[in-house]
């Protein structure tokens, strides 16, 4: 008989899935373990979320049975990406994370987190992290201590969210060019009048 309640069931169950305090996440973590499942531990931004987002969560989830995803805090992110992200505020992040039917649990990683802080609290059968993170050779085997392996993934889109921040902020800026440039002879001619009246 099937469980369909709590994170095994069908619905959104946002207060099931999103787990923020991480000493009840690895309690929750070690009642899976003992059911048997394997649990799979992914991290990211989750910023703008696009289809490649969804599929390397698919193909995340294929590597277990149980896929917890950590998602940085909007002051994280801020910290390793800047002022204006990100773009889409945490609260909404771990909400559409919820909607995902690959998703079990969400739990949020603060700014102050220790390094590999998630890693060493959940201790997963696999870890999942992205090629294009460009990690180094040292911190694959730092993070293979508290983990049963490594699963390193290709992205899944042709595009990052980041690419796309920068395509809106250009696209955005092209306009505000356009605009001022075609209202500058107007303005001269306005500050030529004003001039020629004193």
């Amino acid at each position: 008989m099937a469980i369909k309640a709590g994170i095994f069931g069908d619905g959104t169950n946002l207060k099931d899935r999103y787990i923020k305090d991480h000493k009840k996440l690895s309690e929750s973590v070690k009642n899976w373990k003992r059911l048997g499942l394997k649990i799979v531990l992914v991290s990211g931004t989750w910023d703008l979320f696009h289809v490649g987002h969804a599929e390397y969560l698919e193909r995340a989830k294929e590597q277990g049975d149980l896929l917890i995803v950590g998602v940085d805090s909007d002051e994280k992110v801020r910290v390793r990406k800047g002022p204006m992200r990100p773009v889409v505020p945490e609260d909404e992040r771990v909400r559409i994370l919820s909607h995902l039917r690959h998703v079990d649990a969400i739990t949020l990683k603060p700014a102050g987190e220790k390094p590999n802080g998630l890693i060493k609290t959940i201790k997963p059968d696999v870890l999942v992290m992205s090629k294009t993170t460009k990690h180094k050779p040292e911190d694959i085997r730092e993070k293979q201590k508290y983990v049963g392996k490594v699963v390193l993934l290709e992205p899944q889109a042709q595009t990052s969210t980041s690419a796309k921040v920068r395509l809106l902020h250009t696209s955005g800026a092209d306009l505000f060019a356009k605009e001022v440039a075609a209202r500058i002879p107007a303005l001269m001619e306005e500050v030529m009048q004003t001039l020629n009246k004193k």
